[in-house]
């Protein structure tokens, strides 16, 4: 039975028990909660949605997710929009925001790493990345690297590498890491990189390479509450539910990492 119906049926039944009562008197009404509008990166969409209905199950408010790129969701808070809960793939788009955000509240929920995709039908395993500079890697997909944080981390990797300036010209900009990922699935593209954690949700497209987590950038999700969000305490409740072990247990099998903890329990940010 839904939340929604549940509060019809206790309006009607304190609808008739008010009837018998002092005459003139208001029914009691049950009022819902307003959901927990959750602003969260593309690249958490398939564990959100898996953690979600268990946070709704064990008694926490409704959440509606609002999953796009981490520089479009930033724009979006920076207007103004009426979200609880932002999680961004990086801690500047964090920072753009920092003046929307609830002090004290922020934390570094999750890691990742950058990987390289390439069609399923492709055996092909990378030693290096210096392999992506092959002849046969002519158009690599990414998001846009001035705007995308998980190409933001890979020009950052890629020029360490010395390849930024031999790979720019093939580079294939997308709008998020999901489209780059299906750039790879749909044939636009020889190779993508993305999350590693957006490659084990595809359907058409294997890992050739894993960046280091000593070789790669330091890529953390960083989660905080919004200022203005209609429902500010289910915010907080979700975040903690979502450092929880059980959760963090869900992160982790989705390929996640988890952000190391400093010696006094708190997550690094």
């Amino acid at each position: 039975m839904s939340r929604i119906v549940s509060a019809v049926i206790a309006a009607l039944f304190a609808g008739a028990g008010a009837g018998a009562g002092v005459a003139g008197q208001r029914p009691a009404v049950a009022v819902e909660r307003p959901a927990v509008v959750v602003s969260a990166a593309v690249s958490l969409t398939d564990v959100l949605q898996q953690l979600a209905p268990v946070f709704e199950a064990g008694g926490g408010d409704r959440v509606v997710l609002n999953l796009a790129a981490s520089n479009t969701l930033a724009r979006q808070v920076a207007a103004g929009a009426r979200v609880d809960l932002f999680i961004s793939a990086d801690e500047a788009r964090m920072d753009s925001v920092r003046g929307q955000l609830v002090a004290g509240t922020q934390v570094g929920l999750l890691s990742n790493q950058l990987a390289v995709a390439v069609p399923d039908d492709r055996p092909v395993q990378f030693r290096s990345i210096g392999e992506l500079a092959g002849p046969s890697f002519r158009r690599i997909a990414v998001g846009d690297p001035a705007a995308v944080p998980a190409d933001v981390y890979a020009r950052v990797y890629l020029t360490r590498a010395g390849l930024w300036t031999q790979l720019e010209p093939r580079l294939l900009p997308s709008s998020s890491v999901r489209l780059a990922l299906a750039a790879v699935e749909n044939g636009a593209a020889d190779a993508a990189i993305v999350y590693r954690t957006d490659i084990a949700a595809a359907r058409r497209a294997r890992v050739a390479f894993v960046v280091p987590e000593a070789d790669g950038p330091r890529i953390v999700y960083p989660a905080a509450i919004v200022r203005g969000g209609r429902n500010p305490e289910g915010a907080a409740r979700l975040l903690a539910f979502l450092r929880s072990e059980a959760a963090m247990q869900v992160f982790d099998r989705a390929g996640f990492r988890r952000v190391p903890v400093e010696a006094n329990g708190q997550r690094v940010r």
